[in-house]
């Protein structure tokens, strides 16, 4: 199949990589150019703009920051639907407000095109072997359609409702992750006095009630912070966390509730970035705020 993915940042390329593993022509666009070059050794064409990418592919999938960065991508001069688009399927797999999904979705139906968004759990290394988990919003029939390329992404794709109900369901998930990554960096400071071995303090606490699944996954990455070691490539950065949780909060209070938690966590990812954190991986919060004094 001739796909195509606008917004190759470490998602983006991860994703690209899976798909070209499975067979698909692709071809990628990104607003900054060196962002492509990965894909592009790997085989994938590069696109002069968002409507030649279109216009090359069946299947164009779309995974940017935020909705600023979807509209210009979808709107801006030359962008994603100001060429003939009839009959394609977008892919939106963005982390933003239902809203913001809604409104794309009806643009992309105007244009005789269908709009699927299935934001995905998951980081670089499941996305490049297939197990992200899936969060589709659509039409009955337009997911069926997406479900196939899904599926070679996902372990699991749950069709949860129309276009919004992926980003709701995907904020939501996301919560109790980042409230984690600040009550475990809490537990590691009253740990400290113990003066166990990081490593192996993560392991119990990743076998008791207070290890959620993904310590059993980022435990390395956590203890090498601890200690001063290079803990690997970034996954999810701590200024990408600020920005869903913002984006949590504001779609609370446009339901008429607030999110005590979030709110705090928020502060406390928010100065992990302004004391140089911001472009660390998440996990970098715990092990900054365990050595605090």
């Amino acid at each position: 199949m001739k796909v195509g993915i606008a917004g190759t940042g470490r998602m983006g390329e991860a994703i690209g990589v899976r798909l070209m593993g499975r067979g698909h022509e692709l071809t990628v666009w990104n607003r900054t150019p060196e962002k492509t070059k990965g894909l592009a050794a790997a085989g994938a064409a590069v696109a002069a703009s968002p409507t030649a990418l279109a216009d090359a592919v069946e299947v164009i999938i779309t995974i940017v920051t935020d909705d600023k960065a979807i509209d210009a991508l979808y709107h801006g001069e030359r962008g994603l639907l100001s060429g003939y688009v009839a009959g394609k399927l977008f892919l939106e797999m963005s982390t933003v407000r239902p809203e913001v999904e809604i409104a794309l979705g009806a643009k992309v139906k105007q244009k005789r095109a269908a709009l699927v968004e299935c934001p995905v759990s998951g980081t670089t290394g499941p996305a490049r072997e297939g197990r992200l988990l899936g969060f589709a919003g659509g039409a009955d029939a337009d997911v069926a359609r997406a479900r196939p390329l899904l599926e070679q992404l996902c372990r699991r794709v749950e069709h949860v409702g129309p276009v919004g109900a992926g980003s709701r369901l995907k904020l939501a998930i996301n919560l109790p992750l980042f409230v984690y990554w600040q009550a475990l960096g809490e537990a590691l400071l009253l740990c400290r006095p113990l003066g166990l071995d990081p490593e192996r303090l993560l392991s119990i606490l990743a076998d008791s009630s207070g290890g959620a699944n993904v310590l059993k996954v980022r435990s390395g990455m956590i203890a090498a912070q601890l200690t001063g070691k290079d803990p690997g490539p970034v996954n999810f950065a701590v200024d990408l966390v600020c920005k869903d949780l913002r984006t949590m909060i504001a779609e609370a209070k446009a339901l008429g509730a607030t999110l005590p938690a979030a709110e705090t966590v928020l502060k406390c990812f928010k100065d992990a970035a302004r004391s140089g954190l911001g472009a660390k991986d998440q996990t970098a919060l715990p092990a900054n705020w365990a050595n605090k004094r």
